[in-house]
C-alpha cells in the first residue's frame, strides 16, 4: 500500500482486487450472526412462558438481562476466555446473551397483549393451554415479537464487528485492519457493508412482520 493510496478515502482499485475476501467478511459476518438471533429466540421464548407461568421471576430475568446487557462486549469476551478460550463459541454465547435483553420483554409483552375475551373464548371451546398457545395467542402476539427479533438482529450486528478483537470479526475485521494500517478504505467498506446487513435484515424482518399480520401495517 502506497502512501497516497492510504490517504485516499475510497481506493476503487484496491475493492476491485479484494471483493474474495471482502465477500468472505460479509459470509463470517452473517455467520456470526445468525446463531446468537436463533439461540437467543429459542431462549427467550423458553424464559418468556417460564416467566407467564411464575409471574414472580418476570421482573428479575429482566433485570439480569438488563444486566448482562450493560456488560461492555470487550469484558464479556473475556470473562468468557477462561472457560471457551479465543473461539467462536465465546463470540456465540455473548451475542447471545445480548439478544435476551430485547427478546425476552417483547415476547412476554406480545403474548399478554392478546385480549382476554380472545383467550377465554379459547377456553370455552375446549382448548387446552397448549393448543391454545400454538392456535390462538402466538400468531396474535407474532407482530409484537417479530418487532423485538429485528431489534435484537440489528443490534447483534453492529455487535458482531467487536468479535473482531477476539480473531472473529467478519467485517469487524476490515474495519479493525483498516484502522490499524492507517487505510481508510478497508474501514468505510467495513461500516458501509455492516450497516447495509443491518437495513437489509430490518427491511427482510419488517417484510415478514406484514405479511404476518397485514391488519397492522402501522408496527
Amino acid at each position: 500500500m502506497t502512501t497516497a493510496s492510504a490517504t485516499v478515502l475510497i481506493n476503487w482499485g484496491w475493492i476491485g482486487r479484494n471483493l474474495g475476501p471482502i465477500g468472505d467478511s460479509v459470509v463470517e459476518h452473517l455467520v456470526l450472526t445468525a446463531p446468537p438471533v436463533a439461540f437467543g429466540f429459542v431462549l427467550s421464548f423458553g424464559l418468556a412462558l417460564l416467566a407467564r407461568r411464575y409471574r414472580s421471576l418476570y421482573q428479575p430475568l429482566v433485570r439480569t438481562t438488563g444486566v448482562l446487557f450493560a456488560v461492555p462486549s470487550l469484558a464479556f469476551f473475556a470473562l468468557l476466555i477462561p472457560f471457551l478460550g479465543l473461539s467462536r463459541a465465546n463470540a456465540y454465547v455473548a451475542l447471545t446473551m445480548y439478544t435476551l435483553v430485547v427478546l425476552l420483554p417483547n415476547i412476554v409483552e406480545g403474548l399478554d397483549g392478546v385480549p382476554a375475551d380472545v383467550t377465554e373464548a379459547a377456553d370455552a371451546m375446549g382448548y387446552s393451554p397448549s393448543k391454545r398457545l400454538l392456535k390462538v395467542e402466538l400468531p396474535l402476539a407474532t407482530p409484537v415479537i417479530i418487532a423485538g427479533l429485528r431489534i435484537a438482529t440489528v443490534t447483534i450486528i453492529g455487535l458482531v464487528t467487536v468479535t473482531a478483537f477476539i480473531g472473529f470479526g467478519g467485517l469487524g475485521d476490515d474495519i479493525l485492519t483498516g484502522y490499524n494500517r492507517a487505510f481508510p478504505t478497508q474501514i468505510v467498506v467495513g461500516v458501509t457493508l455492516t450497516a447495509a446487513l443491518a437495513i437489509l435484515a430490518d427491511v427482510a424482518l419488517l417484510w415478514l412482520q406484514r405479511a404476518v399480520a397485514p391488519w397492522r401495517q402501522g408496527v
